[in-house]
C-alpha cells in the first residue's frame, strides 16, 4: 500500500428510520465484514437515527451494549434521507467514510471491495446499480430518471450511482462545503471530481420490514434531484421564446383570416402555458434561493439519544 493510501479509521454510516426489525439482521450480515476490516483498521459503525418512532433506537442500544464500535446520532425530527446523510458526512470522524442502507438491498459484503479499490488509489468507490429485483415498469422509470438527470445536469452526473459508496475524508470535506437547504448527495459527489470507480451489482430485495420509499416519495425525490442538478428550467423560456412568438403570430394571423374563436382560444392557451411554466419554475428556484439564504440548519441533533465518536455539530 502506498504511504498516501494508509489510514487507520473507517466510519460506516447507516441512515435508519423505523427499521426496528432490520437493524439486528443488518448487523448480523455486517459483523463479519467489520471483523475482517478490523484486522487492519479501526472500524466504526455509525447509525443515523432519523427520529424513528418505533424501537429502532432500542435495537441500536442493544448493539452498543455489546460492541464498543457502534455509535448512534439521533435527529430531533425526520428531516429526510438526504439531510440525514449530510449529518453523517459532517459528523463521521473516519479517514474513510462509507454509506450503506440497513435493508441489505446493497450488500454489506461489497464494502470489502470498496476498501480494496480505495487502497488501489481511488478516492470514490460506489456501487453502480445496473439491475434490481422489482417490477419492470419501475425499473424503466428509474433508468429514465438517471438518464434525464445526466442529460439535463449543468455538471457531471455519475450514471446509476446512488449513495452506496465509499469516500475519502478529502472528498467528504469538499462535499460538505456545499451549504444547500436541499442537499442531493450523489450529485455533490459527482460535482467535486476526484478519482472514482463504480462497481456494478444487482440490488436485492429488503431483508425485512416495509420500505418507507413509495411512488410519491420517488417522484418527489426525482423532482428534487433534477432541480438540484440543473438550471435548464430557468433557461428554457429563452430558448423557446422565438418558437412561441412565431406560433403566436401564426395563430393570430389564422384567426384574423378565418375568424374562428377556436384559434383565438388555442392562442390564449399557448400563451398561458408558456407564461405558466415560466412563472412556476422561476418560483421554485426563487423559493430554493430564499431557503438557502435563511441559513437554517438542515437537521438538529437530539443529544439525549446520541452517542457519537465525539461532540457533534448541529448544522
Amino acid at each position: 500500500m502506498n504511504d498516501h493510501r494508509q489510514f487507520s479509521r473507517i466510519t460506516i454510516v447507516c441512515p435508519v428510520y423505523n427499521e426496528e426489525k432490520v437493524v439486528p439482521l443488518f448487523f448480523e450480515r455486517a459483523l463479519p465484514v467489520i471483523e475482517l476490516l478490523s484486522a487492519r483498521y479501526r472500524v466504526e459503525l455509525l447509525f443515523l437515527n432519523n427520529a424513528s418512532t418505533d424501537g429502532t433506537y432500542a435495537e441500536i442500544g442493544k448493539l452498543r451494549a455489546q460492541y464498543d464500535f457502534v455509535y448512534v446520532i439521533t435527529l430531533s425530527a425526520n428531516v429526510g434521507y438526504q439531510r440525514s446523510l449530510e449529518c453523517g458526512l459532517r459528523n463521521a470522524q473516519g479517514d474513510v467514510i462509507a454509506f450503506i442502507d440497513v435493508d441489505c438491498e446493497d450488500p454489506p459484503e461489497m464494502l470489502l471491495d470498496f476498501v480494496s479499490y480505495y487502497e488501489k488509489g481511488f478516492d470514490i468507490v460506489y456501487g453502480a446499480r445496473v439491475d434490481r429485483e422489482e417490477a419492470r415498469p419501475v425499473k424503466m422509470l428509474r433508468k429514465f430518471f438517471y438518464h434525464v438527470v445526466r442529460s439535463l445536469a449543468d455538471e457531471d452526473i455519475i450514471l446509476y450511482m446512488a449513495e452506496f459508496s465509499l469516500l475519502t475524508s478529502e472528498v467528504r470535506d469538499a462535499v460538505v462545503n456545499d451549504h444547500s437547504s436541499f442537499p442531493f448527495i450523489r450529485a455533490s459527489i459527482s460535482r467535486v471530481g476526484f478519482k472514482r470507480i463504480g462497481l456494478p451489482y444487482k440490488r436485492q430485495r429488503r431483508i425485512a420490514g416495509k420500505t418507507n420509499y413509495n411512488l410519491v416519495g420517488m417522484t418527489i425525490f426525482a423532482i428534487a434531484g433534477i432541480l438540484s442538478s440543473t438550471t435548464l428550467p430557468l433557461r428554457l423560456p429563452i430558448y423557446v421564446l422565438p418558437l412561441w412568438l412565431l406560433l403566436t403570430a401564426v395563430l393570430g394571423a389564422a384567426y384574423i383570416l378565418a375568424e374562428s374563436p377556436w384559434l383565438l382560444l388555442l392562442n390564449l392557451l399557448c400563451g398561458c402555458t408558456y407564461f405558466g411554466f415560466t412563472a412556476a419554475f422561476t418560483a421554485l428556484y426563487v423559493a430554493r434561493s430564499y431557503k438557502n439564504s435563511l441559513g437554517r440548519p438542515n437537521y438538529v441533533v437530539n443529544r439525549r439519544y446520541t452517542h457519537a465518536q465525539c461532540s457533534v455539530v448541529v448544522s
